[in-house]
């Protein structure tokens, strides 16, 4: 039997670690190298080089999975990372795999589909469901015909789908570990971009396209 693979768990929440270190431990081809509970953790558990698979939340305080993956792939350009979220493909997949991530999937997915993917960007593969296929083949377009959102840049689509959910700049700041001022030039600038005017049109923009629930 081949080494199993050694697979790093970057999540925030301790509920969430634990079933996928339960998942992979009734799995025989792997084993949990490390867990990670946020972005600057993630980073360091993987300097220590002994995972061969991040699975990263997208969502974490200090550094977001992003963020995170961002500064992985710089100093580990080989290192598969897939990303592990609750947010649909629609909003954050095609910006991981631009980022560098070997994968998504969403936090519904099925156990059997997350070994499957784990195996398979370890075998140095991309994984993608069929929908997300499809949103990767819309995201190649030419700019002009791409939806206003797929213009922003990552901290400014993440400012737009927190205010379009209801939260305040101050709460925003907060769950971004930004300053209140940074979070307004955010919006400054995704307001500039969107051609809006105010968070009343940005919410109803938000809710037409399906940015939050």
């Amino acid at each position: 039997m081949n080494r199993p693979i050694r697979v790093l768990i970057a999540d925030d929440h301790a509920i969430v670690r634990q079933g996928l270190r339960q998942i992979l431990s009734e799995t025989e081809d792997m084993i949990v190298a490390g867990e990670a509970a946020n972005g600057v953790e993630a980073l360091a558990r993987v300097r220590e080089g002994e995972c061969e698979v991040v699975l990263m939340d997208v969502s974490m305080p200090d550094r977001n999975g992003i963020d995170a993956l961002k500064l992985i792939k710089k100093e580990f350009p080989r290192l598969p990372v897939l990303v592990l979220s609750m947010y649909p493909e629609d909003q954050y997949a095609v910006r991981a795999l631009k980022a560098g991530a070997s994968g998504y999937l969403t936090k519904q997915s099925a156990p059997e589909q997350l070994v499957q993917a784990i195996r398979t960007v370890a075998a140095g593969r991309k994984y993608v469901s069929a929908s997300l296929a499809q949103e990767l083949a819309n995201a190649i377009q030419d700019d002009g015909d791409k939806p206003l959102h797929e213009k922003l840049s990552d901290r400014e689509y993440q400012t737009l789908c927190m205010i379009a959910s209801g939260k305040t700049l101050s709460q925003i700041a907060a769950e971004l570990n930004l300053s209140v001022k940074t979070v307004s030039v955010y919006r400054a600038r995704l307001l500039e971009k969107m051609r809006m005017k105010n968070n009343a049109e940005l919410t109803h923009y938000g809710l037409k396209c399906g940015l939050v629930e």
